[in-house]
């Protein structure tokens, strides 16, 4: 008979128990271009055209103690890399790192529909970096928010 390989799990498993971090797994960065509707975890390279606010509302109630005392942003960035370009929606602390002419890498970036159309968003569990400015210019008639998509449903008749 033979022996198998112990099972990433087992092997995560093991290493826990010894005491030895998990390896990470690279990151794999993607490009404009490839973002498809309802997709998420990905990891992109983009530069700030232009930076758009949409809300920035104080409280309704200041005697709360904790994130209903905060401010709240939002803006619309127009971002992108050589393949195309793509609103991006930053929310309150996002809103002051995606300035124009930023490079920023987006990590766990998810595709939200807004009436039928793709925005890029990230969400708590995602990160935003400013990095070293990149050398592509954006390829901005490739507009992957101007495509607007529609629901529907298929009936497989038997």
């Amino acid at each position: 008979m033979e022996s198998k390989a112990p099972s990433t799990a087992t092997q995560q498993q093991s290493d826990a128990a010894a005491g030895t971090k998990p390896s990470l797994r690279k990151p794999i960065f993607v490009k404009i271009e490839s973002l498809k509707p309802g997709t998420n975890g990905h990891t992109l390279v983009v530069k700030v055209v232009r930076s758009n606010p949409v809300l920035n509302k104080k409280p309704r109630l200041q005697n709360f103690r904790g994130p209903q005392t905060q401010n709240s942003k939002i803006a619309e960035c127009l971002v992108g890399d050589e393949t195309g370009a793509i609103l991006f929606t930053a929310r309150n602390d996002q809103v002051d790192v995606m300035k124009p002419g930023n490079t920023v890498i987006l990590r766990n970036a998810k595709i939200d529909m807004f009436k039928g159309s793709m925005r890029l968003a990230v969400d708590k569990w995602g990160r935003i970096e400013v990095t070293q400015p990149e050398a592509f210019d954006v390829k901005e008639d490739n507009n992957l928010s101007l495509v607007e998509y529609e629901l529907v449903n298929v009936v497989e008749e038997s």
